[in-house]
């Protein structure tokens, strides 16, 4: 497999980290408590920083490469950089609301909850896309040629919350996740049978 594509489901498993808390958070949103808006601004803040500047642009260069090499094949996929475009704006209209509840204004709870959950599942729905269909397209159309030059031009810029040195404005975000990850396996223990 190519050290890309490697990258990009790497990266895939950080993000729906980072979309499981959103949703718990939005969970405490919706029984009328006050969710972590640190965290929610946290997770924006990643979203608006790591994958539109550092992984949408790997992936939009493979896509290109697969145009090059196929074009029906990457019409059969779609527009990934539309998309790409399209996720930016609903994580920037959940955004605003953010700041807007945080700035004191009145907005009914059931907009925000449809901008948040519209935001994660469409998340969620693209990187499957990809998965089941622009990395195993790419896989089995680009050349040899084409993922060395890939590979080489892979950004290897850090994740600033899940590779190495965790950034000092993520850090209570990284915390959270790492809580909850826990949490969530004690809970799958408690609740599995008795291994006999």
């Amino acid at each position: 497999m190519s050290k890309m594509i490697e990258i990009l489901q790497e990266e895939h498993r950080n993000i729906a980290r980072l979309l499981n808390v959103l949703e718990q958070e939005l969970k405490v949103f919706d029984r009328r408590e006050r969710p972590d808006y640190e965290i929610f601004q946290a997770i924006i803040q990643y979203f608006q920083e790591f994958p539109d500047r550092c992984h949408h642009p790997k992936e939009d260069v493979v896509f290109d490469v697969l145009k090059q090499r196929n074009p029906a094949v990457a019409a059969a996929v779609g527009d990934i950089q539309s998309e790409h475009r399209l996720e930016a704006e609903r994580l920037r209209r959940f955004s605003q609301m953010v700041d807007d509840i945080l700035a004191d204004q009145e907005i009914p709870r059931q907009t925000v909850h449809i901008a948040a959950e519209d935001f994660i599942d469409h998340q969620r729905r693209h990187m499957a896309k990809e998965e089941q269909l622009l990395f195993p397209a790419a896989l089995e159309t680009l050349t040899a040629a084409d993922w060395a030059k890939l590979d080489a031009r892979a950004d290897e810029r850090k994740d600033p919350m899940f590779d190495g040195a965790v950034e000092t404005r993520f850090q209570t975000l990284h915390s959270t996740i790492l809580r909850w990850e826990k949490e969530t396996e004690e809970q799958r223990l408690k609740m599995s049978p008795a291994q006999g």
